[in-house]
C-alpha cells in the first residue's frame, strides 16, 4: 500500500471501480514519468493527488498532507481487456472526502493527458 497512508487510520473503505481510460493513463504516466506523480485539484482548495506505484492519494496541503482519500489495492484482472474497468478498494480518511471522489478523476485525467502530451 502507499506510503503516504500507511498507519493512517481509515473512515471507511468501499468497493469501487476505476474506468478503463485512467487506469491505463496512470499506467502509461507510471512508465514515462515515473512516480510519484504529484498533480495539483485546481479548484479543490489546497488538496493534491499524489500517485504512486501502488495508490492514488488525495492529500490536504492545509493539514500537513494528511490523506483525505485513496484508491489501493488495484485488482485488474488477468486477462482484462483494455476497455473494462479496474476493480479496487476506495479508502475514506475523512467523512467529507466522498464530494471529492468525481472531481477528483476528472481532474487526474486532465492533468496526466496534459503532462503526457508536453513530454
Amino acid at each position: 500500500m502507499g506510503r503516504r497512508i500507511a498507519g493512517v487510520p481509515v473512515f471507511a473503505a468501499r468497493q469501487d471501480e476505476v474506468p478503463a481510460v485512467l487506469y491505463n493513463l496512470w499506467r502509461r504516466a507510471r512508465m514515462r514519468l515515473g512516480t510519484p506523480i504529484e498533480l495539483p485539484l485546481r479548484g479543490l482548495k489546497e488538496m493534491r493527488l499524489v500517485l504512486e506505484h501502488d495508490a492514488w492519494v488525495v492529500v490536504d496541503g492545509n493539514r500537513g498532507e494528511v490523506p483525505v482519500l485513496a484508491w489501493v489495492a488495484f485488482r485488474p484482472p488477468p486477462n482484462r481487456a483494455l476497455h473494462e474497468p479496474v476493480p479496487c478498494t476506495l479508502n475514506y480518511y475523512h467523512y467529507l472526502a466522498s464530494g471529492l471522489r468525481a472531481r477528483t478523476l476528472d481532474r487526474m485525467q486532465h492533468a496526466l493527458e496534459q503532462r503526457l502530451r508536453r513530454r
